[in-house]
């Protein structure tokens, strides 16, 4: 019968060459690859109505409030459209914070693109720690005021999904 090794030296050789080669393996593996990229936007959503106010009002008039909302930079991003208002708006804010069936002071005044019964607006705000966090609760809203409705004609909860 042969012996696979014919001295301690080929022993000690063989398993240096082995030990060498798991080194070797391990020091290839990419630890320096980056971390898979981590989706920091959130989709925002709040559709309005008169019975979405409180107290609720008899309005007809519709909106809709699309965006998004970046937690990296603290930038929510927004397009709002109103149609069948029964006055031109005053006022269009951000209120907060308030659950549906509460209301809560603006928060931040929007600039008004179209000042008609038929209108919108478009922009980016700035949001604070206390105030993301109450926006991704669902503690924002939106809503339109004018002289018909000063606390506003209709109003939409906003809600945030990943």
């Amino acid at each position: 019968m042969k012996k696979a090794f014919n001295c301690p030296r080929e022993i000690v050789i063989s398993m240096s060459m082995l030990l060498l080669s798991f080194v070797f393996m391990s020091g290839s593996c990419d630890k320096d690859d980056p971390a898979p990229a981590v989706d920091t936007t959130y989709d925002i959503v709040a559709n309005a109505s008169g019975a979405n106010e409180f107290p609720a009002t008899p309005s007809t008039a519709t909106g809709t409030m699309a965006g998004t909302y970046d937690i990296t930079t603290n930038k929510l991003t927004y397009t709002i459209a109103w149609t069948g208002l029964v006055a031109t708006p005053s006022a269009l804010h951000f209120h907060g914070p308030a659950l549906p069936g509460a209301n809560a002071s603006p928060v931040i005044t929007l600039t008004i693109n179209t000042a008609a019964t038929t209108g919108g607006a478009t922009g980016t705000v700035d949001l604070t720690e206390p105030q993301e966090a109450d926006m991704l609760a669902g503690k924002w809203y939106w809503n339109v005021h004018n002289g018909t409705y000063p606390g506003g004609e209709i109003r939409g909860q906003l809600v945030a999904t990943k």
